[in-house]
Parts: C-alpha cells; sequence; structure tokens
C-alpha cells in the first residue's frame, strides 16, 4: 500500500480544484462555439486521452470486472449521460454569463450530497447536518420568493452532480476507468449530434486549423488532469479534509464572475449565497467535530 504523504496530497487537492475554478477561463475563449459542440468535442477527445492515459497508468484486470459484471456497464451509462448533462449546463451557464448560478449550485452540491445519503442511502443526519441542509433550503426559497422563479442552472448542476456521485459510489469502479468507459458510452451520440448538424464548427476541415479547434482539442486532457490529480490527492489526505478544500472551486467561479466578467451581484442572490455560506459553515464544523470524535 503507498505511504500517505500529506503534503503532495495538499498540492495535488490544491491543483485539481483551482483547475475546476479556472475552468470559465478556458470557456469563454470558446465563446463563439455552443455549449453543445463544446460538450461533444469534450466526450469524444476526453475518450481518447483517457484510453492514452489508461495505457500509461495501468489498472490491471478493470475491463474483466466490466466484462464479468455487465449491470455496472448500465450503471456507467446513467453515470455518463449525467456528468454529460452537467457539462453542458455549466458551459452554457458561463458562456451565456451566468456563473454566479454555477457557482452557487457547487456550493448547494455537498448539502445535497448529504441529503441524497439520507434519502437514497438510508444515511441518518446528525443534528448540525439538519441545520446546515435547512439553511441551504431556505437560501433557496427566498430566492425563488425574490425573483420569483427557481435558480434552475444552480439546481441542475447541484443534483447531476450529486446523483452522479451517488451512483458512482454505488458502482466499485475505479475513476480513470470509470471515466474513460462512460464517455466512450458517449461517443456514439457525440457522432450522431456531428452527423445531424453539419453546420457544426467541427464538422468542417478548414476549422481544424484555427486556434479555437486546440482549444476543443484540450477539452481531453483539461478534463482528465484535475480528475487524476484529485484522486490522487484522495490516496494522500482524508476525504473530510478534501470535502473543505471542495470549496475553492466555486470561490474562484464567484470571483471570476463579479470581478472579471462583471456579472451582477443581486441582493436576492447575496441574501442565498449569505444562506448557503452558513449552511457551509455548519456542515464543516459538524465534519470537523466528527472527524476528532474519531
Amino acid at each position: 500500500m503507498q505511504t500517505a504523504n500529506p503534503r503532495r496530497g495538499y498540492i495535488l487537492g490544491l491543483s485539481a480544484y483551482v483547475i475546476w475554478g479556472l475552468f470559465p477561463l478556458y470557456f469563454k475563449l470558446l465563446a463563439s462555439v455552443p455549449a453543445a459542440e463544446i460538450i461533444v468535442n469534450r466526450v469524444l477527445w476526453s475518450a481518447l486521452f483517457g484510453s492514452l492515459m489508461l495505457l500509461v497508468w495501468k489498472h490491471p484486470g478493470w475491463w474483466q470486472e466490466l466484462r464479468d459484471n455487465p449491470k455496472r456497464l448500465a450503471v456507467l451509462t446513467g453515470s455518463g449521460l449525467l456528468i454529460a448533462a452537467n457539462w453542458l449546463t455549466y458551459v452554457w451557464a458561463v458562456n451565456n454569463d451566468r456563473m454566479l448560478e454555477a457557482s452557487l449550485g457547487y456550493y448547494i452540491n455537498p448539502l445535497v450530497n448529504v441529503l441524497l445519503g439520507m434519502l437514497l442511502l438510508g444515511e441518518r443526519l446528525r443534528r448540525l447536518q439538519w441545520l446546515a441542509v435547512s439553511l441551504a433550503v431556505i437560501g433557496v426559497a427566498q430566492q425563488v420568493w425574490q425573483v420569483g422563479s427557481l435558480p434552475w442552472v444552480s439546481l441542475a448542476l447541484a443534483l447531476s452532480f450529486g446523483f452522479y456521485g451517488l451512483i458512482r459510489k454505488k458502482a466499485p469502479v475505479k475513476a480513470l476507468p470509470g471515466l474513460v468507459v462512460e464517455t466512450w458510452i458517449l461517443v456514439p451520440l457525440a457522432i450522431v449530434w456531428l452527423l445531424l448538424h453539419p453546420e457544426a464548427n467541427s464538422a468542417h476541415a478548414d476549422f481544424w486549423s484555427t486556434s479555437e479547434a486546440w482549444l476543443l482539442v484540450a477539452a481531453g486532457p483539461a478534463t482528465l488532469i484535475p480528475l487524476v490529480c484529485f484522486n490522487s490527492a484522495a490516496r494522500h489526505l482524508p476525504y473530510t479534509t478534501l470535502g473543505f478544500m471542495q470549496y475553492i472551486a466555486p470561490t474562484i467561479v464567484l470571483m471570476l464572475a463579479v470581478w472579471v466578467y462583471g456579472e451582477h451581484l443581486a441582493p436576492s442572490t447575496f441574501i442565498a449565497f449569505i444562506f448557503i455560506w452558513a449552511g457551509l459553515v455548519v456542515y464543516s464544523i459538524d465534519a470537523w467535530l466528527t472527524l476528532r470524535r474519531s
């Protein structure tokens, strides 16, 4: 078994979350490309680069395990569709000046995970966890009351990634092989989309001599590198520590939205953030106390 190296774990974990937080800078460079086309290329290039990574970082026996357990392929099909929906919503939000809602969604996500664990896995919530979830619900509810509509981008991101994590938790497949299988399952859908949209940039040979083409190719390593960093960090750090670090990414997105891209932080949205932040503080205190007791 590999000896834990906390310093290495912190470097890898920070690298993963900072890369995820800076994703809007990358997607803004592709603002002229439709979100669906970006996701199609993300699927194709992630499948290719993921396969190359499997040749380098070998995972002995992963294909035999899937072949002997066909139900896992069905599970990975479901998780692949969920992560594709999450990617599509996120890219659309970034390129349509909805980064604040995207940030809010990833702040809500850990609290959604707690709620899903209670409802679907039979986990019991502790008192502080109940308080944390209640504060998040109040934040979303006041947003609905003030704006008159659900923050659907935030909820779509939080729920799709929450259910994705839940499915992957129940599927005993390692991270990199699982992601590669998910993307390869989506490859036929991506090809069909390209065939049905001959006007797409990717369907024209002359497009592949432009800088935007190389940015689309970069979607493969940009997707896989932070995932590899994250999973390597998980081997060196307690999962609770990684849980605290996950707020780095939406915080960076929030700062980019307000300070770089000039999105307006409306009072109703700010109040929602306050309730979500309060819930996350309570959630973090509960996790810290639980870690101390254990």
